[in-house]
């Protein structure tokens, strides 16, 4: 859930990566938060109208919004801010949960399950926070799909309608498309599912993915042709088409799961995009201005996702207990140029036998969290530095921050460099901006890290803001780039 804070501080990497940002400090220039810009127009006129000829490509790119756009009209910037941040809490809950499941009244853990009945449970741990706008169907009807990296199923409202929440476009009617194709019961399509049933009357296969924040979407598999901007059609993916939604999506037509899994877009399109995709995300926080409107927030997919520019890579590590997500290893953090020792590579790692810890970059999580030691280590060098470089710390908290600054009436400030350590290394240094954002109107930042008690770690999309962030599953690593969008 990040966005983009008009902040002219330099996105840098290491060594291996492109330009360090030297010294201890780094310049912050000010902007209270403000309410985000309005959706592009561009990516708001391609309408149904637009060209559907199959173009052969092996490359895709796409522009993306962030879901606060849709907002901007009716809602202050701090209910806005707010809204994120309690989306937020609801995501990582859920992919926490995933994670590491509660034990049934019995002591055991639920797993696979398949019976016959009207619903049917997908994976899925967040309902994301960009989106773009997809063709559905032959011929193609757009409408606005979240994208999200934090879930594996493809989905969509669908005619008939016994329950749906209003979207900006037509709710898409399979009857209407020659390339629908209900997926039977006994598929292995239907199998791939976490949890498989039946409709017994029809003998087609049913699924149910439910979201952190209560959002659920229902109906029956199926598969379907996606067409994008540039006219590339992609055949067959397997979807959801829901017959009974409902919750926060906030005008968009379904959803594109981004995940690592077997039913995510990037597996399903893998032959044809090189399992590999890439994307860049602006900040949608803070007020506008050229430097901040001037970039724009895409998705690529196939070759043209791996920059040109020398990027910051590290393993990308699989979970064996839950393959929706993409693990990575930090081994350390800086903080003023000085390795925080109570950082430990032990306490982010993943055990690749029992599938707890470990750290996952996710596009749907807005701030980042550290295991409960790793963040107070990092927090307590970082008010240290912001101390001793003269910034006033601001009574109480703000949600879940709990190291604000009152910096009203300033327009720039010195802030210690945040720098995260991967395995190989890698070095990524984050611009200052992406770790002490504003939170309201007043001139209060926060620092944007928070504690969590789960084991797992999240790398955030405020931290990813500005990168173009690189998941190339066919060479199994993730890398940033600075400078990406």
């Amino acid at each position: 859930m990040a966005a983009a804070i008009s902040l002219l501080v330099l996105l840098s990497l290491n060594h291996a990566a492109g330009n360090v940002i030297t010294g201890d400090y780094q310049t912050l220039l000010l902007a209270p938060l403000g309410t985000p810009p309005a959706i592009n127009d561009d990516l708001l006129s391609w309408a149904a109208n637009a060209e559907t000829e199959t173009i052969t490509l092996t490359s895709l790119k796409i522009d993306l919004a962030h879901r606060d756009s849709i907002l901007a009209s009716n809602f202050t910037a701090e209910s806005i801010f707010g809204l994120r941040l309690d989306r937020d809490a609801a995501r990582v809950l859920q992919i926490e949960n995933a994670v590491s499941p509660p034990a049934t009244a019995n002591g055991t853990r639920q797993g696979r399950r398949s019976f016959s009945s009207a619903v049917v449970s997908g994976l899925a741990q967040g309902s994301g926070e960009y989106f773009t706008r997809i063709g559905i169907g032959t011929p193609a009807r757009y409408a606005f799909m979240v994208l999200d990296t934090g879930s594996d199923v493809v989905w969509m409202q669908c005619a008939p309608c016994l329950r749906c929440y209003t979207q900006s476009d037509p709710i898409f009617d399979p009857r209407s498309s020659t390339s629908f194709a209900v997926v039977p019961c006994g598929a292995d399509l239907c199998r791939r599912l976490d949890v498989a049933g039946c409709d017994t009357h029809r003998r087609s296969c049913l699924y149910q993915v439910s979201y952190g924040d209560g959002s659920i979407t229902t109906g029956e598999f199926a598969t379907e042709t996606l067409t994008f901007r540039n006219g590339a059609r992609v055949p067959t993916i397997a979807l959801g088409c829901g017959h009974e939604n409902e919750g926060l999506f906030v005008a968009a037509a379904g959803l594109l799961g981004l995940g690592r899994g077997r039913l995510s877009f990037p597996t399903q399109a893998g032959r044809r995009f090189k399992r590999r995709f890439s994307y860049c995300l602006v900040d949608r926080t803070s007020s506008a201005s050229a430097a901040s409107t001037a970039r724009s927030s895409s998705i690529v997919f196939g070759d043209a996702a791996l920059p040109r520019k020398p990027a910051a890579f590290t393993a990308m590590l699989r979970n064996p207990k839950m393959d929706t997500f993409y693990y990575i290893e930090i081994t350390g953090v800086s903080v003023g140029g000085t390795s925080v020792a109570g950082v430990k590579a032990a306490d982010l790692r993943l055990d690749p036998v029992t599938g707890r810890g470990g750290v996952i970059v996710d596009s749907g999580t807005s701030v980042t969290r550290l295991t409960r030691t790793a963040y107070v280590a990092l927090r307590d060098a970082f008010k240290s530095g912001a101390a001793a470089s003269g910034l006033r710390l601001a009574s109480g908290g703000f949600s879940l921050f709990d190291t604000c600054y009152d910096l009203a009436g300033k327009t720039e400030v010195k802030v210690p460099t945040v720098v995260f350590h991967l395995a190989g290394g890698s070095d990524v240094s984050l611009p200052a901006e992406n770790y002490l954002i504003p939170v309201d109107t007043r001139g209060t930042f926060c620092f944007a890290f928070a504690g969590t008690d789960s084991g797992v770690s999240i790398i955030g999309n405020i931290q990813q803001q500005g990168f173009r962030v690189v998941f190339d599953t066919a060479g199994a690593r993730v890398g940033f780039l600075p400078h990406g969008c």
